[in-house]
């Protein structure tokens, strides 16, 4: 092969990603944050009862507890890889879909915990969040330290996972989301937006309702387990559907907004409706973490609207950057 054809070999190929100190450091970050919850879960699989409460139902794990501890053990772990990817040479070469499902999930998942947590920890500063409303609650499954260092880990695995990605997908596809829309997208595609927003703003106005202690569809004990720190994580996965709703429409509609925020709405809001959707209707199968009975008929609903919106929405974002690819 002559000089000149290796050149326009790799000229079509897109350059491995320079790291610099931020980089370099954001990286060190991510792997770093794995840490408290890949230990946390080793040390459950292998018998230990550290961050356990006495009585607490996870004291006995049944085999649903075992294998939902296997899985979740194995997607953190996954973040190593995915930081390996975004920042070694041989990155810039893993297949797009390789790379872009499970950044897609993995910004799903924590989407909603940069959301709702920080919002937690502001409600107990200022002395809203202590105590859920009712009494006779239902006894702690974990000591509450545990969930302070695994959502600050979750939280700071978010924050450098997108400090890294950013500027990964600008240096491979940044001729995709830089610019604006302009064209609309065909039709039938605006009909998949406009369901994903409808389907969107249902689930949005039920968890505000829940979010502001709304007990309307709840069963008694879920009802009074409400405290403004519950009401959080409503009013977070409700964002998250707007979003996908939302975003989906933008994006189908066209228009002088500059490509990346209808993109990134989207891409945010569908992975945390899709992937919190069916992680939350999975996981209302088994036993329950409280000892109680499962969700009642409307949170499931709730969970089936939440992947409806975002398996709509990933169909826009598909069919948008098909269309980006072929332009």
């Amino acid at each position: 092969m002559t000089t000149r054809a290796v050149h326009a070999t790799s000229a079509t190929q897109p350059s491995a990603p320079g790291l610099g100190t931020g980089r370099r450091i954001l990286r060190v970050v991510a792997l770093a944050a794995t840490v408290p919850y890949l230990t946390l879960k080793t040390a459950w699989l292998a018998g230990s009862q550290v961050g356990i409460p006495a009585g607490s139902v996870l004291s006995e794990p049944g085999v649903f507890f075992t294998v939902a501890n296997s899985v979740t053990l194995a997607m953190d772990a996954c973040v190593i890889l995915l930081v390996l990817v975004l920042t070694r040479p041989w990155g810039i070469r893993v297949p797009s879909w390789l790379l872009t499902v499970p950044v897609f999930i993995a910004t799903g998942l924590l989407a909603p915990i940069l959301l709702g947590f920080p919002g937690q920890l502001l409600i107990r500063l200022l002395g809203f969040g202590a105590e859920p409303a009712g009494d006779g609650g239902p006894e702690p499954f974990l000591d509450p330290w545990v969930f302070n260092v695994v959502y600050t880990g979750f939280s700071v695995q978010g924050l450098a996972l997108a400090g890294l990605f950013v500027p990964y997908a600008r240096e491979r596809w940044g001729r995709r989301w830089q610019g604006v829309p302009e064209v609309r997208l065909p039709s039938s595609t605006g009909v998949v937006a406009a369901a994903a927003a409808t389907a969107g703003l249902a689930v949005a106005a039920v968890d505000a309702y829940w979010a502001f202690g709304g007990t309307a569809w709840l069963d008694a004990e879920r009802a009074a387990a409400y405290s403004a720190e519950t009401g959080v994580v409503s009013a977070a996965h409700g964002l998250c559907a707007l979003a996908a709703g939302a975003g989906a429409l933008l994006l189908a509609r066209g228009g002088e907004l500059r490509t990346r925020w209808p993109l990134g709405i989207a891409w945010m809001g569908a992975g945390a409706a899709l992937s919190w959707g069916t992680w939350m209707l999975i996981a209302s199968l088994g036993p329950q973490l409280d000892g109680g009975e499962g969700p009642a008929g409307a949170i499931l609903l709730t969970y089936a609207g939440q992947m409806i919106t975002g398996s709509l929405s990933a169909v826009v974002l598909i069919r948008f950057l098909t269309a980006r690819r072929a332009a």
